[in-house]
């Protein structure tokens, strides 16, 4: 097993594949997209089996494929495929704006891979299309609907944003009463890429739940696993469940298993830090195995107590990345 300097297990990557997307969400980024990095800036699929084979080895058991966008990278399935055949990972997961082909949705399942993370902001067309800048929701639906009778197991991930989709909220809670689907519900995050500005959130995960009471009063407490992102709930009778994760107001990072890779190659130890250390210049350098092994273990050691502690840590930079270039 893996340990950080706060006796915490290390046991989950989040893997960032691009920091493109075919979406502009207002909260991600700004409407004229990113200024994208060169194609020798982003890490290859063979640098990043790599280091993912030497973290399995460290004890890394879990990985999620994130962006960006991960379906508009070329060959994601087959690199896909290679991940999941590496000893010691257990599990193999993605998130995804549900823009890509739905024949990839037989794939993963050929894959083995666990789970599904579908972000979807709101389930009315016009809203949706607010949020996004895009006109995509009937493809994204039909996305959903196809891997909701899957055998993957299928998460929704709405951000909530308080002048755009708060009356998606409860429509989101009631699919969960006929559909086996986790909804979970985010605070919304600074990590805009300089798209607006930012002022702490008035919907916290306490106002969100308190809400979703409105209509359902009697939502039952779930128990939540020892380093669940989320809090966990169900409308009584219902086949899925809802969550939500409290990313702005940290409550859960005492118990935080996940580190980052950004499409770039730059370990991120914690969301809120400011910048990671490059592996990919450090085996562009010529960094053996045993070199990464070491410098792994090292960062590991100094990893943050929490997101406000990260966030004193880092540099003042005038505006907040984006979720893309982070790693989502």
């Amino acid at each position: 097993m893996l340990y950080d300097n706060h006796n915490r297990p290390l046991r989950y990557l989040r893997l960032a594949v691009t920091e493109r997307c075919n979406l502009r969400c207002h909260y991600c980024m700004p409407e004229e997209g990113l200024p994208w990095s060169k194609k020798d800036q982003i890490l290859t699929y063979e640098e990043m089996l790599r280091l993912v084979e030497i973290l399995a080895n460290l004890g890394i058991s879990k990985v999620r494929i994130t962006g960006g966008e991960p379906f508009v990278r070329k060959d994601l399935l087959p690199f896909m495929s290679e991940l999941k055949q590496i000893k010691g990972i257990d599990k193999l997961n993605i998130t995804t704006n549900g823009t890509a082909p739905l024949s990839s949705i037989e794939t993963m399942e050929q894959i083995g891979v666990n789970s599904v993370n579908l972000s979807l902001d709101s389930i009315d067309a016009e809203r949706f299309a607010k949020v996004t800048r895009r006109d995509e929701f009937e493809k994204v639906w039909n996305y959903y609907k196809l891997l909701e009778q899957s055998t993957l197991n299928t998460k929704i991930n709405a951000v909530v944003m308080e002048n755009h989709n708060l009356g998606d909220i409860l429509p989101m809670s009631a699919l969960t009463v006929n559909d086996d689907v986790s909804i979970r519900f985010i605070e919304e995050m600074p990590f805009n890429g300089g798209s607006k500005g930012y002022t702490p959130i008035e919907w916290n995960f306490r106002r969100i739940i308190n809400h979703i009471k409105t209509q359902y009063p009697n939502l039952n407490k779930l128990d939540d696993a020892k380093s669940s992102t989320s809090y966990n709930y169900q409308i009584p009778g219902a086949k899925g469940s809802i969550g939500v994760i409290p990313a702005y107001s940290r409550t859960i990072c005492g118990t935080c298993d996940r580190i980052r890779l950004t499409p770039k190659g730059e370990l991120m130890t914690c969301l809120y830090q400011n910048k990671g250390f490059s592996f990919r210049d450090f085996m562009r350098d010529g960094a053996t195995d045993i070199d990464i092994k070491e410098k792994f273990l090292k960062l590991f050691g100094q990893r943050a107590k929490d997101g406000f502690e990260s966030e004193k840590r880092k540099e003042e930079t005038g505006s907040f990345q984006s979720m893309a270039t982070i790693g989502g």
